[in-house]
């Protein structure tokens, strides 16, 4: 009867285990950046082989003009047999990091992986191919519309110093001029249409929360989650004094970047007092800049002066040969300009490099675009 009693007994319910009772730890930073650089090491290793695959069948010319192709190609592959198949990276393998969605806490689904490849490889790729243009296009813009409000100005300022003479007041120009605005905009076109400063806000957030190495991982919606197991004495550190250290230097830059633009300004004011008193300006610029010279000769963008593929002897002590094609465009030289480590290549070959990457093309030395200086006969 016992025995009976306790069979018939109703068995207590099982309490029902949440799916965060088991859940693993958020990855911390330095796990996210390790898995990074090794996927980062394994893609420019198959980057190298697919470069000398093409190299053997197209030539050292085809492979070094699709090199950005065959780079970015590669890597679609890569997390194409990886990411989008489901798979780990072999650098979350390798640290022990799983992706998931941080909305649902779940596997990415095919419509985030596939967006995800889409925004972090073509999506800067494309960028890189079209933001040139666009600046050259809207620099000449700007440079058009500069020199009429400048025309503008100068026959307005005739009036004005004309009806000076019977006023003894005069109203304050307003500070925050179009032309103003526009000159600010040319001269400071490619950081502000650069990409850096939006990856330096996004990376020193990621050294604070551990979170969104990528953008395109922010967009997306993916974390990592650390699936090793840990120790109860082990703890995770992040890279906060990192963060601290980024954002004192993206301040520190801002303080210098606002104070040398009221230098400017404050120049720029002095120097049109001077010319409204009848004066020659003086100071500052009768010796330029050696960095920024205000009075730099612009070689012509369209037409090229010395152009050795029309005139072999338009520079006649430049040797015959490989040596008159710039390492660039492989073409034959058009205004050939060297710069301060002594290469030499095509103005408008070096001018869009430099404007890009303000290094040497060929040996990474720091170059500056007002120190590349023409080669003439």
């Amino acid at each position: 009867m016992a025995d009976e009693d306790l069979s018939l007994t109703p068995a207590a319910p099982t309490p029902s285990v949440s799916p965060s009772a088991h859940f693993y730890p958020f990855a911390t930073s330095p796990d996210i950046i390790r898995s990074h650089e090794k996927d980062a090491f394994l893609t420019g290793s198959l980057t190298g082989q697919a470069h000398a695959i093409v190299r053997s069948l197209r030539g050292a010319r085809y492979a070094h003009t699709h090199s950005d192709a065959i780079k970015h190609l590669t890597e679609i592959l890569y997390f194409t047999l990886t990411t989008l198949a489901g798979n780990r990276t072999l650098g979350e393998e390798y640290c022990d990091l799983v992706q998931l969605e941080d909305d649902t806490l779940q596997l990415p689904s095919l419509s985030r992986r596939f967006g995800y490849i889409l925004s972090s490889i073509l999506l800067p790729w494309t960028l890189q191919r079209i933001l040139p243009a666009f600046r050259q296009r809207l620099r000449s813009k700007l440079e058009r519309s500069i020199a009429r409000q400048q025309l503008k100005a100068s026959q307005k300022a005739k009036g004005t110093l004309k009806q000076a003479k019977s006023k003894s007041s005069s109203k304050a120009p307003s500070f925050f001029t179009k032309l103003r605005i526009q000159k600010y905009i040319l001269e400071h076109l490619d950081s502000i249409t650069s990409q850096s400063p939006v990856y330096a806000l996004s990376i020193a957030t990621f050294y604070f929360t551990g979170a969104y190495y990528h953008l395109s991982k922010r967009f997306w919606g993916l974390r990592y989650v650390f699936t090793k197991k840990l120790e109860e004495n082990e703890q995770r550190i992040g890279y906060e004094v990192l963060g601290v250290l980024l954002v004192l230097q993206i301040a520190v830059q801002g303080m210098l970047h606002i104070k040398k633009v009221g230098v400017s300004l404050q120049t720029e004011e002095q120097g049109g007092e001077t010319e409204t008193n009848g004066a020659k300006p003086h100071g500052d610029s009768v010796i330029p800049c050696l960095e920024n010279p205000t009075s730099l000769p612009l070689l012509p963008a369209t037409s090229a002066r010395y152009d050795f593929s029309e005139d072999a002897n338009a520079i006649p002590w430049i040797p015959t040969g490989q040596q008159r094609k710039c390492t660039l465009c492989l073409e034959f030289f058009k205004d050939p300009s060297v710069t301060t480590c002594g290469h030499v290549f095509c103005w408008t070959c070096v001018r869009d490099w430099v404007r890009e990457k303000p290094e040497c093309p060929l040996c990474r030395q720091e170059v500056l675009l007002s120190k590349v200086l023409p080669l003439r006969g």
